[in-house]
């Protein structure tokens, strides 16, 4: 017992033996004494703001399995975004600086050559 409780007087409490068998088993397993626990119990439910009435939901297991699964939801939301929309729209921004690139190129080819004869004119083909 912690030493601030150590000189106060005991106080009995009217509860059924079954409970009473029950509680004291508990206090058992926890290494507590009676006094001890039942604090423990109710600053527990006053911190905690919560009523033994209420129920607290799905087991810790559970609940990580939930988050597992949210978590693979979302992976597949992010790849789908991926395969549909970030993909196209990347190959279709490639595609138009390619055409871009294409139009820079000069599309009338000019060849210069000089004509077989002594005459040194140069004649000019288009292709």
């Amino acid at each position: 017992m912690v030493k601030n409780y150590k000189k106060e007087k005991f106080e009995t409490l009217k509860i059924k033996s079954s409970v009473a068998k029950k509680f004291r088993r508990h206090c058992k397993k926890m290494s507590q004494s009676q006094s001890m626990y039942l604090m423990i119990m109710l600053e527990f439910f006053e911190h905690n703001d919560i009523s033994p009435y209420e129920n607290l939901g799905p087991h810790k297991m559970m609940l990580a399995n939930l988050i597992k699964k949210r978590f693979n939801g979302l992976i597949a939301i992010i790849k789908n975004i991926e395969k549909f929309q970030t993909k196209p729209t990347a190959a279709m921004m490639s595609s138009l600086f390619e055409v871009k690139a294409k139009e820079e190129k000069p599309l009338i080819l000019e060849k210069k050559q000089l004509e077989k004869g002594g005459t040194g004119e140069k004649n000019h083909l288009k292709w």
